[in-house]
């Protein structure tokens, strides 16, 4: 059946289904494209803007650097596009007319260790590579690698380097002309030195040396000096984070009350420093199930008793600090880690600004991205789950330009109603969840086809607005409703509910999809004989363990770069090693791979080939090992990393597969069984 003709059998299908007139479908190529414009940043001298563009001529189908004069904004920016290997995925306006840009290739070859990927052999992956370019785009340099290669170092070092990058960006330092702070390998003894970079002449001056066990977790915002560093230690067994605060004679002195224990993934965070008093502002959850936002003195050193800011049913995710000469280092506002990510502003000029952006555009979410000194020109963004977002700058507080739309061609009334939900879990526990549903829909409708989809991670969330995978507005413009379970083992929305996802990989964490499901049934929205499940990564794990649980609520499943092996997937995953400390312990419950003698429904499963996060023997194996129990589908897809941006092929390969498959006999999804 060829994919046209699919389409149209599941469109008519589905209006005979659910008895409603629902839009027109997204289709895939409109989901695959490049977008318009992203990225998009103000330097902190407010002299450009740089962004990520479609390559003009294009069709959309290849990434350039565009960098324009904030100020003459009318005429036509400096444009490089991509090379024929190095792709262009993201930029920031830096200052003294540089601009940072992150490039990324496919790359075979021997990684020896050397970030995710094989120990012994080739290893098929992407490498990723910071640039720095002038507002000309004269030349192009691997970004703040001066000095570092040293003589003496292996081969196999050297490529490690070159391959993995040398140095990051870690502070833009705003009111100094012309120099930020990097982070640089050292070639000899691979530990990360900081250092303070002249933009101008790359020249640097050391501020600290770092290791494995110990960083910097705060510098001055002024002028760099580290106030407070983070140290990993193993204490009786046990992993220890502490906290140590310089004092007035230039020390650094641990603090108990900023010290926790690994195992109990209290979140301490140092976020800035209030000039005036002294004082510290700490995002931990130390006193509620929610992160807080408090004060803590270093002098008593002691928290202040009652908090900052605090909400009673979200975290509160981060704090707004002023980083124009006009208002530096002042408290500006603070993010709440609710349905959607909300800043709320205490300024009254901020408040001001965003309250009236919010007035002219009422049925968006806006949000303020940069701005010049005094406000005179304010980069803000608007987006919506029905709108992909759009960039603008308001000029003098009064006049709105819009610079462009990442997906201008995108439809609003194709796309429907979206709802933050929550339903009781079988033993009690209140999952939150992100209920998408299709344009035309009214409750009293027929009941929907509907796909379960949870998110990846799984240590991560989803928040309410523009689904930029593009898996939601696809399949909600073909009639199905769309459940996102933040189940237990979500971050971000309360240490409770993550750490209730412990070794429950694939038993409560499971239960959670299933009573999502059994719930939509019960509220008349989805049609019990018509459910679906489909995630990717670890949304990929629970595809795949449903289809081996018994008496589940799915007709079919579908499994994109899944884990389904727990007993080898180890500590693997991740090159971050506090993740793997932390989390490593947690990554075990139902193995899929131990269980494909049970499998009962169809299945289809893809991965990217190079994919290492979750290399394509995970999917490949379950496939091999249930396809002779159940209708089952293996596809490997060539040159596909495992984390977007994908090359448009990419995303118009899968998703055709998400379609053909759902509308297939294997899934039932088109017709009341």
């Amino acid at each position: 059946m060829t994919r046209r003709f699919s389409t149209i059998v599941l469109l008519v299908s589905a209006l005979l289904a659910t008895g409603f007139a629902h839009a027109e479908q997204i289709s895939a190529e409109s989901l695959a494209k490049i977008p318009n414009i992203q990225s998009v940043s103000i330097s902190a001298d407010g002299e450009h803007l740089a962004a990520i563009i479609a390559l003009p001529g294009s069709d959309n189908s290849e990434t350039a650097l565009a960098t324009w004069e904030l100020d003459n904004m009318g005429q036509d920016p400096e444009i490089t596009p991509s090379g024929d290997k190095m792709k262009f995925i993201a930029a920031s306006a830096l200052k003294a007319g540089r601009m940072l840009v992150l490039g990324r290739q496919e790359w075979t070859g021997r990684l020896g260790g050397c970030g995710e990927g094989k120990m012994s052999g080739a290893t098929r992956t992407f490498v990723t590579k910071a640039y720095l370019t002038d507002a000309e785009h004269e030349e192009f340099e691997e970004a703040f690698a001066q000095n570092v290669r040293r003589i003496g170092i292996s081969e196999n070092t050297e490529r490690c380097l070159e391959l993995s990058g040398e140095a990051n960006l870690v502070s833009n330092l705003p009111l100094d002309p012309h120099r930020v702070i990097i982070q640089q390998l050292n070639g000899l003894t691979l530990q990360g030195n900081y250092y303070l970079y002249d933009l101008r002449d790359g020249s640097t001056e050391l501020l600290v040396s770092s290791n494995a066990g110990s960083s910097p977790s705060l510098f001055h915002p002024r002028t760099g000096e580290v106030l407070a560093r983070s140290d990993l230690e193993s204490v009786d067994g046990e992993y220890v984070q502490r906290i140590l605060l310089r004092n007035d004679e230039g020390e650094f002195e641990v603090h108990d009350k900023l010290t926790t224990k690994l195992s109990e993934r209290h979140s301490v965070t140092i976020e800035g420093i209030d000039e005036e008093s002294g004082k510290f502002y700490v995002l931990t959850d130390q006193f509620s199930n929610q992160v807080q936002a408090r004060m803590y003195d270093p002098a008593k050193r002691d928290y202040d008793p009652e908090p900052l800011v605090a909400h009673d049913k979200y975290s509160i995710s981060g704090l707004v600090f002023g980083n124009r000469r006009s208002n530096f280092n002042q408290l500006l506002g603070f993010r709440i880690a609710g349905p959607r990510m909300q800043t709320v502003y205490v300024d009254p000029t901020m408040r001001s600004i965003q309250d009236g952006l919010e007035q002219a555009f009422p049925d968006q979410h806006v949000s303020i991205n940069g701005y010049t000194d005094e406000m005179t020109t304010v980069l803000f963004s608007t987006s919506s789950n029905r709108h992909p977002p759009t960039y603008h700058l308001l000029r003098d507080r009064k006049q709105v330009e819009t610079i462009g739309s990442q997906r201008p061609w995108i439809e609003p009334e194709d796309i429907g109603e979206q709802r933050w939900v929550t339903y009781e879990a079988r033993d009690g526990m209140e999952i939150p969840a992100i209920l998408d549903l299709p344009a035309g829909w009214e409750e009293g409708d027929e009941p929907l086809p509907t796909i379960i989809h949870p998110h990846g991670g799984p240590w991560a969330r989803d928040s309410m607005g523009w689904d930029a995978s593009g898996w939601v507005p696809f399949l909600t413009s073909r009639g199905y409703a769309v459940l996102r379970p933040q189940y237990r083992g979500s971050a971000g929305l309360g240490r409770e509910l993550w750490m209730a996802g412990d070794r429950e990989w694939g038993k409560k964490m499971q239960d959670d999809k299933d009573d999502g499901a059994a719930w939509l049934v019960e509220q008349g929205i989805a049609d019990e004989g018509r459910i679906a499940i489909f995630g990717y990564s670890y949304g990929g794990f629970a595809a795949v363990a449903a289809t081996v649980r018994p008496d589940g609520p799915y007709n079919c499943a579908i499994a994109g770069a899944p884990v389904s092996d727990l007993g080898r997937l180890g500590v693997t995953w991740s090159d971050n090693r506090l993740q793997r400390i932390l989390q490593g312990q947690t990554v075990t419950g139902m193995d899929p791979m131990r269980n494909t003698d049970k499998a009962d429904i169809p299945i289809l499963l893809y991965v990217g080939d190079r994919d290492v996060r979750t290399p394509s023997w995970h999917a490949e194996n379950f496939y091999n090992a249930v396809k002779e129990h159940v209708p089952a589908r293996f596809e490997l897809v060539p040159d596909m990393p495992h984390s977007m941006p994908w090359y448009p092929r990419h995303q118009t390969q899968t998703l055709g597969l998400i379609e053909e498959f759902l509308s297939s006999g294997h899934c039932g999804m088109d017709t009341r069984a």
